[in-house]
């Protein structure tokens, strides 16, 4: 799978059911490899729930100073503190936090071709450093 926007995702956004900059967008760090994974499925999921918690790697990070601007969706770089040893991380799901429930956080976005992935935690800091590029190569994390 390439870098994506969850195809519900990208429906609410077009119905105003999903807001980039005032809406608490995180990242988390996924396994899709080894032991409990995650199995994108772009078009069909579309809440945190479809990502099994044992496929989730450390806690979800808020992304700060988010912005939207001609389309384009970006936010300060992420950085997860101290990730325990274990399985590799092939993925990030960044999710809308804003809803109490999983059953209710959007997926927004799936990223698994980045530099730096898959990385195996040992203990460290892992920082996810938002491909300039984006998704099609107008900079920023992704575009609509």
């Amino acid at each position: 799978m390439a870098n994506a926007l969850y195809g519900l995702a990208r429906n609410a956004y077009l119905e105003g059911n999903l807001d980039w900059v005032t809406n608490g967008m995180k990242a988390q760090l996924v396994n899709t490899v080894t032991g409990t994974v995650y199995t994108v499925a772009i078009d069909t999921h579309d809440f945190l729930d479809d990502v099994a918690a044992g496929a989730r790697i450390d806690t979800a990070e808020t992304i700060g100073s988010r912005t939207a601007v001609l389309g384009v969706a970006d936010g300060a770089d992420v950085t997860f503190l101290l990730v325990a040893g274990g399985n590799a991380i092939e993925a990030i799901v960044i999710y809308n936090d804003t809803p109490t429930a999983e059953a209710a956080k959007e997926l927004v976005a799936y990223i698994d071709t980045a530099t730096g992935l898959p990385v195996t935690p040992g203990g460290g800091d892992i920082t996810v450093q938002w491909d300039n590029t984006g998704l099609d190569g107008a900079g920023g994390i992704f575009k609509l």
